[in-house]
């Protein structure tokens, strides 16, 4: 049985692929828990590790006590507007964090490794759908952190021959219908939780940032992308590393649609028989007007294909989570 080491699998979408994958492989999960405590999976083929990818000599004494095949780094800060605010911190963990796990591969001489990119590479889009070779130009620091990273893979695949899948998530959303797992972010920013938080009454109100983009209803549309969907997508590149191919790729996830706020307030209301209090207020620093992907070389390259297109299926599966948790 091959052995993957994940960064920030205790994490939202780190945790996701844990689950699919914990019957397949050895994980060894490396996280420092700040957001990742209620998502530890129990499970016999799982092992947890509390080290900081900061922590470089920390990191490289878990690489140095297992034996691993594959690196599945999804471990980073990731809110656009908290890096408007501290970019330093996503630099410190985003850039110098990776290039320790990098160092570690490379001393253990382990060559393959799949990377929680993002959508926020592109910047403000230039085309209705966005394909990889769209031009990059990232309007925030942690978009900047993810293409300064995607930049240093190619430079090591080409230099010491690691391999590297990178993804370029649309909007992670929804939840596993088991409901054992989930996102547990506080304060939470991501926009469908934040709305079923509101919904549900955990929180007083629902704040619309931006009603002035160029878009059909004024608010910012992105294309939603549920965890699971992400999971499978993962363990398609790593079968695909672990074959034995030489690559450095990257490749957009998402359904090929886009959904504005607006819309995503009308589902989820229709979901829970709720009304939704909102207010709008001015758009976030940094955030571009529209992101939609273009999944098709993820689609022909890997063979993947995301199960759920539904935003209401998606929003319902992050609603029931959010029912129960507490």
């Amino acid at each position: 049985m091959k052995t993957i080491l994940a960064t920030g699998g205790a994490g939202y979408i780190g945790s996701h692929f844990v689950n699919k994958a914990k019957s397949r492989y050895k994980i060894v999960v490396v996280d420092n828990f700040r957001e990742g405590k209620k998502n530890v999976i129990t499970h016999k083929n799982v092992t947890y590790s509390k080290t900081d990818i900061r922590d470089r000599k920390a990191l490289l004494k878990v690489f140095k006590k297992h034996e691993i095949d594959l690196v599945v780094h999804y471990a980073a800060l990731a809110s656009v507007p908290d890096s408007m605010e501290t970019p330093e911190e996503y630099y410190r963990t985003n850039v110098k964090g990776g290039l320790n796990v990098l160092s570690a591969m490379k001393e253990t001489g382990v060559k393959n490794i799949v990377f929680s990119s993002s959508a926020s590479v592109y910047g403000e889009p230039e085309s209705e759908i966005i394909k990889e070779d769209h031009p990059k130009n990232p309007t925030n620091p942690y978009g900047k952190t993810k293409l300064i990273f995607e930049g240093i893979l190619k430079d090591y695949h080409r230099a010491y021959g690691i391999n590297s899948v990178s993804f370029r998530y649309f909007c992670a959303s929804g939840c596993d219908e088991s409901k054992k797992i989930g996102e547990h972010h506080t304060p939470e920013s991501h926009v469908i939780p934040s709305i079923i938080e509101t919904i549900l009454g955990k929180r007083d109100m629902f704040y619309v940032c931006g009603n002035d983009f160029q878009t059909k209803d004024g608010t910012g549309i992105r294309d939603y992308i549920h965890v699971n969907d992400l999971a499978s997508a993962h363990l398609l590149a790593g079968e695909m590393l672990l074959s034995g191919k030489p690559t450095c790729e990257q490749f957009n996830l998402g359904i090929n649609k886009g959904f504005s706020v607006l819309e995503l307030i009308s589902a989820a209301e229709k979901i829970s028989g709720k009304k939704l209090p909102y207010q709008l207020k001015g758009r976030r620093p940094g955030d571009p007007s529209k992101l939609i992907a273009d999944a098709t070389k993820a689609q022909k390259f890997l063979g993947w294909k995301p199960e759920y297109t539904d935003i209401s299926e998606i929003i319902k599966t992050a609603y029931d989570f959010k029912k129960i948790k507490k």
